[in-house]
């Protein structure tokens, strides 16, 4: 059975929304000044590489497409990111473009459920804030990666808002960067309470 991990970035006070974008000289682009971190980028590899499959919303899907097939780097990340399945979860959009893409469609807990029950590595999800909430309260996620900013924005949408599922979760590991993002990352369910 394959794991869904969720890895958002994140500020202190819980924000998601628009890390930036892909405008890296804004004046809101709070996430992109740390990007440049050889241990994140480090990190952020190894993540993929651990992956075989990306779970995509509309919004993320839309703001990666048009980017993602025209970036090269010496890493292989860029070749990794275009190269793998990418399932789209949208009720808006008719077709996807981006190599190796494909719309899920029907009720998505159950097309996720079984693309879970495949053989192969981790399912990675990232930003998609909307899909993250709901496969929360499907029980979905094996395991989230909070790549928390030593930044607070005071406005924008947060990952858990709105969520009606109640998570009590495993602080499974901690990693702190060299510029202050620190990792969170958790397994549910945690029964030490």
């Amino acid at each position: 059975m394959r794991k869904l991990i969720v890895s958002e970035y994140l500020t202190l006070d819980g924000v998601m929304e628009d890390p930036g974008g892909l405008e890296l000289f804004r004046d809101d682009n709070w996430h992109f000044p740390f990007w440049g971190e050889e241990d994140v980028m480090k990190y952020k590899l190894e993540e993929l590489l651990e992956a075989d499959a990306l779970l995509l919303g509309r919004r993320t899907y839309q703001e990666f497409a048009p980017v993602w097939p025209h970036v090269s780097d010496d890493t292989g990340f860029a070749d990794r990111m275009n190269s793998l399945p990418k399932y789209v979860v949208s009720t808006t959009l008719q077709e996807v473009t981006w190599n190796n893409s494909s719309l899920l469609t029907g009720e998505v807990a159950e097309a996720i459920s079984r693309l879970k029950q495949q053989e192969g590595q981790a399912i990675l999800l990232s930003g998609s804030g909307e899909l993250a909430r709901m496969l929360m309260e499907s029980d979905l996620i094996d395991e989230y990666r909070l790549l928390v900013h030593p930044v607070v924005v005071g406005k924008g949408a947060s990952f858990f808002k709105n969520s009606t599922a109640k998570l009590t979760l495993k602080l499974v590991e901690t990693k702190t960067f060299q510029k202050g993002i620190v990792l969170l990352c958790y397994q549910p369910p945690y029964e030490g309470l």
